[in-house]
Parts: structure tokens; sequence; C-alpha cells
């Protein structure tokens, strides 16, 4: 008997690392999605799956919209289906972080970033979408425009959680010691009495102040001339895109062509057609053969954010209304939408908790925001 086992063992622990390891093999070639992927190494039945899927498809539909930074708190719980989606507007020139944490670290969690292609459709492409087995995504915006957050959980994922969704720029900010106040001409003002516009963003400091490299790159061109004066251009190739230095006092001598972010490449000054103006740095951004785009967003410093998780969340999902009460679009009374007025001892399932504001789905699948103090544990 022992020599049975002896010999079935190996073959079974044989069998099963032949199993993972044709499946290695084949999704390099099928490329499958996290979710194909969730299914079949999960063994879900094509009818529980659908299910599942489907939650996920009618989110889309969903109006509510976010600002970053966002933090949320809630719980999911075996099939029960949460989908979290969140509208967001977004700039060319982000980086959109987003992040799951759980109390529980083998709950798989499924992260989509989506573009809306037609507004009157509801339609969208597909961005990003996360590893299968991580619970955060990270993705650089490179067109400007309405997106969508899709978060499900698996099945049978039983566990607290936090969201945390932030916006950063791609670049650092190109003058040392200088911030967003330092700022003050910006895309599209007027240049000339209206015969053009300025296509980039003055950052005024002192003179002499550093001008560092916002990314790593190569200096394609620099020395005096034309209307930027003492100027510098850098190619980032990552991205495609050329950064224009202008009005410099000086330009930093350097060994070759190549830079690191945050090396000094000049010094601010006026030289060009800034000489009767304060010194400043014109920072300009081209992207391919579009020419010149606003660069704003791509140096826009924002603050760290300190989230403070909630000191109690209710365990229950199911709350009512305690009287009549707007469904908003945003976790806010000033600038939101109604989404619905809702009737006292309406039903509602907790998506969340968002600082005294509840993460909500309707009955009738409408999701949206509602103020702590309107609804009462079931």
């Amino acid at each position: 008997m022992q020599r049975w086992k002896l010999i079935i063992i190996p073959v079974l622990l044989l069998f099963f690392i032949s199993c993972s390891q044709l499946n290695k093999a084949t999704d390099l070639i099928t490329n499958p999605t996290a979710k194909e992927r969730y299914k079949r190494d999960l063994k879900i039945s094509d009818e529980l799956f659908l299910l599942w899927e489907n939650q996920g498809t009618l989110a889309l539909q969903d109006s509510v919209k976010i600002k970053t930074p966002y933090f949320q708190e809630g719980h999911f719980k075996p099939k029960t289906f949460p989908v979290l989606s969140y509208d967001m507007e977004l700039k060319a020139g982000e980086k959109l972080d987003i992040r799951v944490d759980a109390d529980s670290t083998f709950n798989l969690v499924f992260i989509d970033l989506l573009l809306r292609e037609n507004d009157s459709l509801r339609t969208f492409k597909k961005v990003a979408t996360s590893n299968f087995d991580r619970k955060n995504l990270s993705e650089e915006i490179e067109e400007s425009g309405t997106y969508k957050v899709v978060i499900q959980p698996e099945i049978n994922a039983f566990t607290t959680f936090s969201i945390k969704i932030e916006t950063t720029p791609v670049y650092e900010f190109p003058v040392a010691g200088a911030g967003n106040k330092n700022i003050q001409s910006f895309w599209g003002a007027n240049r000339d009495a209206g015969r053009r516009s300025h296509e980039g963003i003055d950052i005024f400091a002192a003179r002499g102040t550093p001008v560092i490299a916002v990314t790593d790159g190569q200096i394609s061109s620099s020395g005096e001339r034309g209307l930027g004066g003492k100027q510098v251009w850098i190619r980032d190739r990552k991205r495609n895109q050329s950064l224009y230095y202008a009005h410099l006092d000086s330009i930093m001598p350097l060994a070759n062509n190549r830079v690191k972010t945050g090396d000094t490449i000049g010094f601010v000054g006026n030289t060009g057609n800034a000489r009767s103006t304060p010194p400043h740095l014109h920072f300009g951004l081209y992207k391919g053969y579009r020419g010149a785009i606003d660069p704003l967003p791509h140096v826009f410093q924002i603050a760290k954010a300190e989230f403070k998780p909630t000191a109690s969340l209710p365990d229950n999902l199911n709350f009512v209304t305690r009287t009549v009460a707007n469904l908003r679009d945003l976790p806010a009374t000033k600038g939101s939408g109604i989404i619905a007025n809702l009737q006292p001892n309406d039903t509602l399932v907790m998506l969340g908790k968002a600082n005294d504001w509840y993460h909500i789905r309707t009955f009738n699948q409408q999701a949206g925001f509602i103020h702590e103090s309107l609804i009462a544990p079931l």
C-alpha cells in the first residue's frame, strides 16, 4: 500500500505541474483576459460566470462621478455581485493610480479603465485592465476625455476593502523650487494683440533659478535663436514628445546629450522676445506631428492626499431611506446632479462609503451617493 502511494503521488504532482505549464504556454499565444483566466483557473460554470460578467456590463450605465483624490471603504461579500463604477474627467499628461486594499490577500479584484467614445450611446473603449493577481492599476493618460473606472471583486470575495484613486503629472516641475503658483501665463493666452496664441506656459522665478529636465531624454537642440532666445529642446522618446525650454539666461554645458530627470539644463532668464518682461521660463510641449499641446496637465503639481479610514463601517449591506431623499451623482451637495428621488423605506444596497456619503445601488439598479443622515440599516 505504501509503495502504491509512493508511485501515485509523484505522478499526480507531475500531472498538475504539466497542466499549469501548459496553461502558461497557451496563455502566451492566446493572451486571455484576467477574467477569462479567472473563469478557467477557478473552474467557474458558464451560467455563474455569465451572471457575474453581466453585472459588470450593466454597471457601465452608472452615472456616478468622482474627482481625485478619491477614497472609499466597504465590504465585499460572497455572491452579492457588487460592481463599483465611476466616471472621471482625465487629461492627457496625467497619470492615474488606482489601488484596492483588502484584508484578504487571496481575493481577486478586477479593475478596468475605459474611455467614453460617444456620449449619446454611452459606448466605451477599453484602455487598460489590471493584471490577474494584482489589485492596482496605473496608466498614463494619452487622450483627454471622460473615463470610466470599473472595479469588480471575484464572485466569492469576502473581505473589507478600501479604494484609493489619485492622479499625478507624468513630468516633474521644470523650475527648481517653484510650483503651480509660479505659473502666471497659460496655454491659449493672446499674444501680439491677438495675432497669435500662447503655445505653452510661463513659469516666473528669480533670474538664475535652475531649470531642470522633467524626464529622462535626449537634448535634440540647444542655443540662442529667434523668439525663444537661449533655448533647449529635449526629446522624450517614451511618449513621442519634444519639450521646449525658452528665454533661458544661460544653458548648462553637458558632457553628452542625454539627461536624467532632475538634471539642471539651464537657468531662468528673459532672453529672446522676453527682454521686456520679468525673468521666466517658457515651457512648451510638442506631440509627434500634431504640433503644440497644452503642457499644464503634464507638470501641474497635486498635493499628496491623506486618507483617513472610517471609525466604524456598518457590516450590514442593506439599508432603507429614512425620508424623501435625493440620489446624487457626486458625494457632495454642491455641484452634484440628482440621479433619482428616493421615497421613504426604499431598499438600498451599500457599495461603500466615502466620507459622509454612502455609495449605494437601488432596487432598480441605479447607483449613486446618498448622505449618511438620510438612511438607516435594514
